[in-house]
């Protein structure tokens, strides 16, 4: 899904939703555990029912990973069945990779080439050569990491150097000579509040993949006044205030109802900015 795809798919639904399946089967809803893959079938349920409501969807591998071959193979199942259903979704697999080259170019042809997903979260860390390979596949988006919400936040990417500029900046900064706000995004976490006029001056035109909205305690309007441009420029992802809204047999329905809340806010600040 290229740029022009994803804003007209914004524009078109009236969000900018992005829905996190961070499925952990200590929470879900007792019944589902009694499913042959109950990790798929909760995500089923939950993209049949907020689907109408957000444009985007990011599990996080953490919660796949952590069962093994079997939890790779929900994962695996959860992306082909949004590919055939929902083809108009964007999907972000949520892994935070980055090595040297020859590493992070296995990485990119697990995601973009096995999976096939429309994006990948990377961490970098490492610097160009770890974060290039992702960058030659087209149609394909590289999601860098750049001022999380996250406590820890503060003990790196806020520091400073001789010059006054902040590890975060450098990065974003810097990681513009790499790719472009046409295969590039960032990871703002949505509880940096009015940090997102940093961000805009130095990344004006890029996408950004906010995390943090409803459970981390982050708002929406906000983010919107601070980090929102012409196209809209954001993707604003709620996991565990909309798939964990109810762990009861209702749990898909008041998902919906929680993504619907979300989707008719942002559809007063999309209406903002024509």
């Amino acid at each position: 899904m290229n740029r022009q795809q994803l804003v007209e798919q914004i524009f078109a639904k009236k969000s900018f939703l992005c829905v996190g399946l961070d499925t952990d089967l200590k929470k879900v809803p007792a019944h589902i555990l009694k499913e042959e893959d109950p990790i798929f079938a909760f995500n089923k349920q939950i993209i049949d029912a907020t689907a109408p409501y957000c444009v985007s969807y990011k599990p996080n591998l953490a919660f796949y990973e952590a069962f093994g071959v079997k939890g790779l193979i929900s994962f695996e199942k959860t992306v082909s069945y949004l590919k055939k259903q929902y083809p108009n979704h964007f999907i972000i697999a949520d892994a935070k990779r980055g090595d040297i080259g020859n590493t992070s170019a296995m990485y990119a042809r697990t995601f973009f080439g096995e999976y096939d997903v429309d994006s990948l979260t990377v961490a970098p860390y490492m610097g160009e050569d770890s974060v290039s390979p992702f960058l030659t596949y087209e149609g394909k988006w590289v999601i860098l990491l750049a001022l999380t919400s996250n406590k820890g936040s503060h003990d790196f990417q806020l520091t400073e150097d001789k010059e006054g500029q902040r590890l975060f900046e450098k990065v974003l900064e810097k990681s513009q000579q790499w790719g472009t706000p046409e295969n590039m995004m960032y990871v703002v976490g949505a509880t940096q509040g009015q940090m997102f006029e940093d961000i805009r001056r130095v990344a004006p035109n890029h996408f950004l993949l906010v995390p943090g909205v409803g459970a981390q305690g982050g708002s929406l309007q906000e983010v919107c006044k601070y980090g929102i441009i012409k196209d809209c420029g954001l993707l604003v992802n709620s996991s565990r205030g909309i798939i964990y809204a109810s762990n009861g047999e209702d749990f898909a329905q008041v998902a919906a109802q929680k993504a619907k809340e979300l989707q008719e806010q942002m559809a007063i600040e999309l209406e903002k900015i024509g």
